[in-house]
């Protein structure tokens, strides 16, 4: 059961760059979390489709700056020639 107001942002975003001539096939998500304190984390996980990549953690003390950070980190990875994983943003 949810206790707080209904959140209309997405959550997670999953971004994946693929080149096949280059045997490339790269995943980068983007979710947030909250803590136990209060605040929300930025969690953002990289790596090779198919396997566990790496990870780091971002903590903040509202979800607007952790959006704000999302959105910034998307756009990073999408001049480096990443896409949304079918246009959409993952649930």
């Amino acid at each position: 059961m949810q206790t707080g107001p209904m959140i209309s942002e997405p959550d997670s975003v999953l971004l994946d760059r693929r080149d096949p001539d280059r045997n490339m096939a790269r995943y980068y998500r983007l979710d947030i979390v909250p803590d136990l304190f209060g605040g929300v984390v930025l969690i953002r996980n990289w790596g090779r489709v198919g396997q566990r990549g790496q990870e780091r953690q971002h903590w903040f003390a509202d979800r607007a700056s952790a959006l704000h950070h999302q959105a910034a980190w998307a756009r990073r990875k999408q001049r480096r020639g990443y896409s949304m994983v079918s246009g959409m943003v993952v649930p």
